[in-house]
């Protein structure tokens, strides 16, 4: 099997993945059937500056060179051989965002990420006049703010995009992204799997307006918005090759030869939608990591647009119902690293995943209702339940039963609570779910958190084997599908190729946990204006940013290492 794998390395017949997380950067090469040969990494972190989140675009390079190098020293260790080609190549990196460059390719401000929520007055009113949703975080309300603002570097702007298409572009030259991730820029129309072309013109029509004739004159006032998005793409269409520019910039050892095909650069949500098999109608995923993220395969529109709903695509173009939460398992993740300290302090020291395992099997034997314990995990601001800025709060009354199985399933049915109020906005909507597939850090482990979360959505979860791999592994899954992209349909070759054997691991929901977690909830819903008094209690300083959220050793945005049950050897 070695020489076989080491041949098809050499031939140039595996494909790359690359995805940029919120946490960590990751490769992963499969072969002809999708399985994972190698993998390699690289952690990094946003930083706050000038009162916004951000990456530096020298931090996205050096990461993609070091995640790479790892890959090719990962494939060097196993097989003996250097790869210098491969079947075909894809990009993924974290959705939304704003990324605006002049005509010269200069970035005009630094990157404002998913994470910065500073954008209310121009979503609002996008939302208002397009009678459609617009988050704070989508690429079109952060280009409007900036024009609100009269920021004078609108002026300038000649090309808007997301970090993955920022990547893709510096590897093909082409302006591109896929439909998934083009849709947490503008809205997408279906029936075209391209930008809306009335919402184009409406939007159009109220950036010029706010612009007028001052700094934010250039801002799609002259060209409009659609000159200054990429152009849009769905999964199996040619997004360009590698050039020699671009394979020196990915890897300056010069071993990288161009020509190699690409697809279309998709965000994490889209590529987590293709690592759970959950691109159909009536399927489902949810993502846990520093974020939270849901997303649902819609069989029709919604009746009405819903400020805690996303509608976006699957990489297909075919509509999805996305519930965004800015806050996930980091707070799960602090008190994980305290009682491993602890263990470390009374000489019997734990290695982070006998931590988690020990916590959440003590969770699972808890009260259905976590003993009376609140927990929020807001350690940023949350949209869904309209909190402007958070604070992590642990609140218990003197009849609560504080023990470690309540502690910790206030902390995770903490994590999950905000998922659910925008879960149940789709149930009111009648919108049905067979299965939600989970996928994340915090799943590594079968049990606890499994079961929660399908009390928590009254829907069965599943968790896939293959989906520990994560969105690196979805975006290679997406570059492979390019060779077949003209015989069959992505749900199909889904289905069909890709997780046709893969064993699945279901949890029902348990009617004693599902009334526990309502019961919790509405504890939850009660305690919110908690998170207004914590900020207003808190110091200046740390309100600028020195309450960030943490790393977990375990959690990505859009995926997870396989779990130690499940683990495949590949990939460690």
């Amino acid at each position: 099997m070695g020489d076989d794998r080491r041949q098809r390395i050499e031939d140039g017949r595996a494909t790359l993945g690359i995805e940029l997380g919120s946490t960590r950067i990751k490769a992963v090469l499969i072969d002809e059937d999708h399985v994972p040969l190698a993998s390699g990494d690289h952690e990094w972190e946003n930083a706050f500056v000038d009162g916004r989140w951000t990456y530096s675009l020298e931090d996205v390079e050096t990461g993609l060179r070091a995640a790479y190098a790892a890959l090719v020293a990962d494939v060097e260790s196993q097989y003996g051989v250097r790869p210098t080609t491969f079947r075909a190549l894809g990009v993924s990196a974290m959705m939304h965002g704003y990324l605006a460059f002049d005509a010269a390719g200069e970035l005009l401000v630094p990157f404002r990420t998913w994470r910065n929520t500073s954008t209310g007055p121009a979503a609002e009113a996008l939302s208002e006049r397009l009678g459609f949703n617009i988050p704070l975080r989508w690429s079109v309300a952060h280009l409007y703010q900036a024009v609100l603002d009269e920021e004078p570097h609108v002026a300038e702007v000649a090309r808007v995009t997301t970090l993955a298409g920022y990547v893709h572009h510096r590897l093909t030259g082409h302006d591109v992204l896929g439909v998934g991730d083009a849709s947490g820029m503008f809205p997408i129309d279906p029936s075209t799997r391209d930008y809306d072309a009335a919402m184009l013109a409406t939007a159009d029509e109220l950036i010029g307006a706010g612009a007028g004739a001052g700094a934010g004159a250039g801002a799609g006032t002259r060209t409009g918005i659609r000159a200054l998005f990429p152009e849009v793409l769905v999964a199996g269409q040619d997004a360009g090759a590698l050039t020699a520019e671009g394979a020196a910039w990915l890897d300056p050892t010069g071993a990288l030869e161009p020509g190699v095909p690409l697809c279309p650069p998709e965000g994490d949500a889209g590529t987590g939608m293709v690592a759970t098999n959950a691109v159909a109608p009536r399927t489902g995923n949810v993502s846990v990591g520093t974020s939270i993220f849901a997303m649902v395969v819609l069989e029709r529109a919604m009746a009405q647009a819903h400020e805690e709903l996303d509608v976006v695509t699957t990489p297909a173009g075919d509509a999805v119902a996305m519930v965004h939460c800015n806050n996930g398992a980091s707070e799960i993740a602090a008190w994980a690293r305290v009682f491993g300290r602890f263990a470390e302090a009374a000489g019997t020291p734990l290695d982070i995943d006998h931590v988690y395992a020990t916590l959440l099997a003590e969770a699972e034997q808890a009260d259905p209702d976590a003993g009376g314990l609140l927990s929020y995990n807001y350690l940023a601001g949350e949209p869904v339940t309209h909190v402007e800025a958070g604070r992590p709060l642990l609140v218990r009354g003197a009849g609560s039963a504080f023990t470690l199985g309540n502690l910790v399933r206030a902390e995770v049915q903490g994590a999950f609570a905000t998922l659910a109020i925008g879960m149940d906005v789709l149930a009111e909507e009648d919108v049905r779910v067979d299965r939600m597939t989970a996928h994340g850090g915090l799943f590594r482990t079968p049990g606890a958190p499994q079961r929660l979360l399908a009390a928590a959505l009254r829907v069965p979860v599943a968790l896939e084997e293959t989906a520990g791999e994560g969105g690196a592994w979805g975006i290679a899954v997406l570059a492979a599908y390019l060779e077949h992209a003209g015989d069959t349909d992505l749900t199909t070759h889904l289905a069909e190729r890709v997780f046709g054997g893969d064993a699945v691991h279901v949890a029902d929901p348990d009617e004693h946990d599902v009334a526990g977690f309502r019961t919790y909830l509405e504890r939850f819903r009660a305690g919110l204006p908690l998170q207004v008094a914590a900020v207003a209690a808190t110091t200046s300083a740390a309100a600028t940013g020195e309450l960030d959220a943490t790393t977990d050793e375990r959690e990505t945005t859009a995926g997870a290492e396989p779990s130690l049950q499940t683990e495949k050897e590949p990939t460690r």
